[in-house]
């Protein structure tokens, strides 16, 4: 049985009306297949999600990706794409869909079928300073206006890996059409500060076994750094913002300092904010891509919870 929630349109300013019709304890047709998974959440089959390749354009380029639908959808989202040259991420997209998601992923500018040049250490440039960082924010705002095309009455999310965590932010301050985000393994320092950490760390899995959280702090605040460039701070956009936030992390990740990042984020709350976390003791960095599937499952709960509660407003 599921409880369906229907939303008004947006208006021009892309926020929601909060006239909800709840249509209760109403079935679906016999056409579609449900599945039980873990947490107690109807899972819909892959048999039954529709997908659609659709461009869109983003300062002077044009963006391929590919929609995911299922058949009644109560929320929409936007992949954004970690550090790399990512293409659509498919299965993730497909995961989500099953759990009455609407999802949009594209290819990132100049990989794959999307148009652009694409910046990162690959390719012996920058990826994580404030030109391209904020370039991926308007990227990722573009998604959003496409997928509300297509989407109109349902609320819209953000959802985003590692780099992620600095762009959505910034282009959920750009769209009001955004009314939630969702990070895994995003971080909340400084892109500066991050590449402190993820150099003293130097790619050691066991670092937290001969390490304290006092020698990460004291690298974050100390070390040299290896490059010039102008850093993104997501903490700037994250006091604009009012809408609800989840952040993801595992204790065991050395490219992103999780307890520094919690830290940050409960000053947030403490000022109002309607932000909040999970910690994985056993994970590190791929919180989204472990064998361990718990965070993907907190991840859409918790987006299902939020839409319930009507803290989107």
């Amino acid at each position: 049985m599921v409880i369906k929630l229907r939303f008004m349109k947006r208006s021009q300013k892309g926020k929601l009306s909060y006239n909800r019709c709840i249509k209760s304890l109403l079935s679906l047709p016999l056409i579609f297949l449900f599945l039980i998974t873990g947490n107690g959440e109807a899972a819909q089959s892959l048999d039954y999600i529709t997908k659609k390749d659709i461009t869109f354009p983003s300062e002077e380029i044009i963006l391929a990706g590919t929609l995911f639908s299922p058949p009644q959808p109560q929320v929409a989202i936007v992949l954004v794409h970690g550090s790399g040259q990512e293409k659509r991420m498919t299965r993730f997209a497909e995961r989500l869909a099953t759990h009455g998601i609407t999802v949009l992923t594209y290819d990132k500018r100049g990989v794959g079928a999307s148009g652009g040049i694409y910046a990162g250490p690959e390719v012996g440039t920058n990826n994580v300073d404030s030109t391209n960082l904020s370039l991926l924010a308007k990227d990722a705002s573009a998604a959003v206006n496409k997928l509300q095309e297509v989407a109109m009455d349902l609320p819209v999310g953000l959802v985003g890996f590692s780099q992620a965590g600095w762009i959505i932010p910034m282009a959920a301050t750009q769209n009001s059409l955004v009314d939630f985000m969702v990070l895994f393994s995003g971080p909340t320092i400084t892109s500066l500060e991050q590449l402190r950490f993820q150099f003293h760390t130097n790619g050691d899995p066991n670092y937290w076994e001969t390490h304290s959280e006092v020698d990460a702090r004291e690298a974050i605040k100390k070390d040299p750094d290896r490059f010039q460039f102008t850093p993104i701070d997501p903490i700037h956009p994250l006091n604009n913002l009012a809408i609800p936030g989840l952040w993801l992390y595992g204790a065991k990740d050395i490219q992103v300092p999780a307890q520094r990042c919690i830290e940050q984020l409960n000053q947030l709350k403490e000022e109002g904010k309607p932000y909040d976390y999970r910690i994985y003791l056993n994970l590190g960095h791929n919180t989204a891509t472990s064998s361990d599937e718990t965070p993907v499952e907190d991840a859409i709960l918790w987006i299902h919870q939020v839409l319930n509660s009507k803290k989107i407003l």
